[in-house]
């Protein structure tokens, strides 16, 4: 994900001044160097940087805080709030027009990801309740219009287009479109070019005027680093954008951009995109971002994620059936596909509060290991699956054939399951009842297990 250097070099600083105990104005000023650096390693703006910089050596330098008990844990968290207020301060949605439909215009450079971005858009509001419209209104890039229609169709969203004719008459069509068959969000879809030019400029502009966005987002690619900042720079001077969304955030963009926008443009970021999938969408926290980079965690991201994932009828099963001691391969199958729709598991164990980068890097995350454990599962009978004892040498010789494994692998994860079976035992019958009773609940008073 972005951000990986920036946050090992900033939490080799602040390790730094750990280590020390006691601080003096130089130590902070050392280490006020050494984030100057950081910062601008990660391609953030010069002059956002030197400002930032200023901001945080002016407060850390105070007697409250060098004199504290714990001066780097309090340089700690100046950090943490001067980036939150560089990226924005807190979350800023979008703007709901109070007389549907409401208006969203996507603009950009070609190959920021407008098109698949502003499907992400109109799908992520759909799980809202709105009933979203696609507007094809880039009539230059070939296959742009196909390209909208196949990941509306994926999504369950509609997508209006007229063709290559005019973007101007097509957006006001399309809000026609909407008005009349009960759509209250349209999502234009416009054209780019590879670069800045007074022609797309214009059109634009003209698109603005003939419909009267309630947003106007700039679609930018996070990967570009400060051009990035600077295509933000030249869209707001000539449309006065109402908000940014950042994409490819989980590549290895050095995280410039997203540090840099908001200070240099006013304009903040309402959204990022977080991967290739369609539901890889997600509302920007300036406060939860900070905590990212700082490697304190995303705690609050990954309950939502969790919670995205969560079937609650099928959780009530799970549920039932732990009481009875009846947990099956079946039911280690579905928590596997619980687990693998929030995402790699590196982006979820990156959530976690004190896993950075590198840890990660010497821990191995196979995300394979998820797709071999599904392949032998899916290769076993539905009996197999409830009673894995049926389980002879022959039937394994054939689950690893139907899987393209060993059976060697298969018993593997055979050992794996009997070990989840022993934990969930502490879960059935009167050891639930009793666990549950003395714990406040499943998870215990202070959030563990209560065995």
């Amino acid at each position: 994900m972005a951000f990986e250097g920036l946050t090992e070099k900033l939490s080799a600083a602040f390790k730094r001044l750990r280590g020390k105990g006691r601080l003096t104005e130089s130590d902070v000023r050392e280490a006020m160097r050494e984030i100057r650096l950081a910062l601008l390693e990660a391609d953030v703006s010069y002059k956002v940087v030197k400002d930032f910089v200023a901001k945080v050596t002016q407060r850390a330098v105070g007697s409250d805080v060098l004199e504290s008990l714990t001066p780097a844990q309090m340089i700690v968290k100046i950090v943490n709030e001067e980036l939150t207020e560089l990226m924005g301060g807190g979350e800023t949605k979008l703007t709901i027009s109070s007389t549907p439909p409401t208006v969203v215009m996507l603009v950009g450079l070609q190959g920021a990801g407008k098109t698949t971005n502003g499907a992400k858009l109109a799908g992520y509001f759909k799980k809202q309740g709105k009933r979203p419209l696609l507007a094809a209104c880039d009539v230059y890039r070939p296959a742009a219009i196909q390209q909208l229609e196949v990941v509306g169709g994926q999504l369950g969203v509609p997508v209006f287009q007229m063709g290559q004719i005019d973007p101007v008459d097509i957006a006001k069509a399309a809000i026609a479109h909407a008005k009349a068959h009960g759509n209250d969000m349209v999502f234009l879809d416009t054209a780019g070019r590879l670069h800045v030019d007074e022609e797309l400029m214009t059109e634009l502009q003209n698109i603005k005027a003939a419909v009267n966005p309630t947003e106007i987002l700039l679609v930018v690619d996070a990967m570009i680093g400060q051009d990035a900042v600077n295509a933000a720079k030249a869209f707001d001077d000539a449309l006065d954008l109402t908000g940014v969304m950042l994409t490819k955030l989980d590549g290895d963009a050095r995280g410039g951009a997203a540090l840099s926008i908001k200070a240099v443009t006013g304009k903040p970021i309402k959204f990022v995109g977080m991967g290739e999938k369609l539901d890889n969408l997600e509302v920007f926290h300036p406060d939860r971002m900070a905590s990212r980079i700082l490697g304190m965690g995303d705690v609050l991201s990954l309950i939502e994620k969790a919670q995205q994932s969560f079937d609650e009828k099928k959780a009530a099963e799970q549920m039932e059936r732990l009481r009875k001691n009846r947990f099956t391969l079946q039911d280690y199958y579905d928590q596997l596909l619980q687990l693998k729709s929030m995402g790699s598991l590196s982006d979820i164990a990156g959530m976690l509060p004190g896993v950075d980068a590198k840890a990660l890097d010497g821990a191995n995350l196979d995300e394979k290991v998820l797709t071999r454990t599904e392949a032998i599962i899916l290769s076993m009978t539905p009996a197999e699956r409830e009673d894995p004892t049926v389980l002879n040498s022959s039937r394994k010789k054939r689950i690893a054939a139907g899987c393209g494994l060993d059976v060697v692998d298969v018993n593997r994860l055979l050992k794996q399951f009997e070990m989840m079976q022993q934990m969930t035992k502490r879960f059935s019958g009167k050891n639930m009842a009793k666990a549950m009773k003395r714990g406040g609940g499943m998870f215990g008073r202070r959030g563990g297990f209560p065995f």
